[in-house]
């Protein structure tokens, strides 16, 4: 069983196959026709549905969804996020970081951040060359920069932290 938030209204879904689906207690059948990797065709009885998936964040499980040319966010727990939430145990994958380390010993290119910057998750915060490549770090979070360890033009061992995060 899987329950699915779509907007702010919750459903209860079970597959009991690729043509038939339980949604909250109510079985229907499915004609399923695909006509991309991403878009579907589907009659649930005499009604009609275009769905398009636009994304799928799998660390998070929400999905964004076009049905009929609307936007749907649609929020996905399967019987483990249930069970883990039941135990109390949801918010225990959620990482604190708190840091960005040098990944391996290396010479600092740039430095893209500055200390007080407001910064996105996969925003470039340092440029690292290693082995004549350089290497765009990342940030991990969305966050305020506390102090940059690292200096331009100068060498870093593994490890090394470079970024602290407030």
């Amino acid at each position: 069983m899987i329950k699915a938030k779509v907007n702010n209204t919750e459903f209860e879904v079970e597959v009991l196959s690729k043509e038939t689906v339980v949604l909250n207690g109510e079985t229907n059948n499915l004609d399923i026709i695909s006509v991309s990797e991403t878009k579907q065709h589907v009659l649930i009885g005499n009604k009609s549905y275009s769905i398009e998936q636009v994304s799928f964040d799998t660390e998070k499980k929400i999905a964004t969804l076009k049905v009929n040319n609307r936007t749907y966010q649609v929020s996905l727990k399967d019987k483990y996020d249930l069970l883990l939430k039941e135990l109390g145990m949801s918010n225990m994958a959620t990482k604190v970081i708190k840091e960005i380390k040098a990944p391996m010993p290396g010479l600092v290119v740039s430095i893209e951040v500055e200390k007080g910057q407001e910064i996105k998750t996969g925003d470039p915060v340092i440029i690292l060359e290693a082995m004549k490549m350089e290497n765009v770090l990342k940030s991990p979070i969305d966050g305020i920069i506390k102090s940059i360890k690292a200096v331009k033009a100068t060498t870093v061992d593994k490890n090394a932290v470079l970024i602290e995060f407030e």
